[in-house]
């Protein structure tokens, strides 16, 4: 494993703090960003050093550009450069087409792929002269599957799939693998309201786990995966099927 760390956005509940867990015991020391949930954070960082293992929450608004090079320069003085990036910071903003506000449009673009496009080009650079980086992007079914109500949030999780896609040539004989996951139905704090009728549909009839998609993205971040890139894990029970 090359001397560096991982950086998991939205890091402090759901799929990301599964992610952050798991990736420390990988043997990374990792960076548990956060917006908005400081107890959560620090929450995710105590379980972390318990174990063993490295771990420091960091609080940054990724939508917010100048914020991104901060937030790396204080996770590369902590543990180094920045080897395996999960963007999983994401939001949603639910309405008819209609009905959905410019700035529900704004909001959820911004944080969903907007900022995973900052963080992966200001993480790129110590990965290509490393000549190792993962790249992954937690996108979602809906990204090419409709959902109505969810244009807004099903335009930014396919953009992140076709953004991975092209990163991931660009990039490939490098060392450096870039991939999403596309979660189905996860309980997490994200999905609440949502599940309503929808575990009927899923083969599986019942709900995933944060540790799940977790442990999709701990393959992906791994030596074993790193023929593997510009690819999409689904994890949905089936639902895509």
């Amino acid at each position: 494993m090359p001397d560096g760390c991982a950086l998991v956005t939205g890091g402090a509940r759901g799929i990301g703090a599964a992610t952050a867990r798991s990736l420390a015991e990988m043997g990374w020391p990792v960076g548990v960003n956060y917006r908005s949930d400081p107890d959560r954070a620090e929450a995710v960082v105590a379980e972390i050093e318990a174990a063993g293992n490295r771990a420091v929450a960091i609080e940054a608004d990724i939508t917010a550009p100048n914020a991104i090079d901060d937030l790396f320069s204080r996770l590369e003085h902590e543990f180094g450069p920045v080897l395996v990036l999960v963007n999983n910071a994401g939001m949603r903003a639910d309405a008819l087409s209609p009905q959905l506000r410019d700035e529900e449009w704004t909001r959820v673009i911004e944080t969903n792929l907007s900022a995973a496009f900052r963080t992966t080009k200001r993480a790129l650079r110590p990965m290509l002269k490393a000549r190792f980086g993962r790249v992954v992007n937690v996108a979602s079914v809906v990204g090419p599957r409709a959902n109505a109500g969810q244009s807004n949030y099903a335009a930014s999780k396919a953009g992140l799939i076709g953004f991975t896609r092209t990163v991931a040539v660009e990039v490939a004989r490098r060392g450096v693998t870039v991939n999403a996951v596309a979660p189905g139905f996860v309980e997490t704090q994200l999905t609440a309201g949502i599940g309503n009728g929808l575990v009927d549909a899923i083969p599986a009839k019942r709900a995933g786990t944060p540790e799940e998609v977790a442990a999709c993205v701990r393959f992906l971040a791994s030596d074993e995966a790193s023929y593997v890139t510009g690819t999409t894990l689904t994890v949905d029970g089936g639902l895509s099927a």
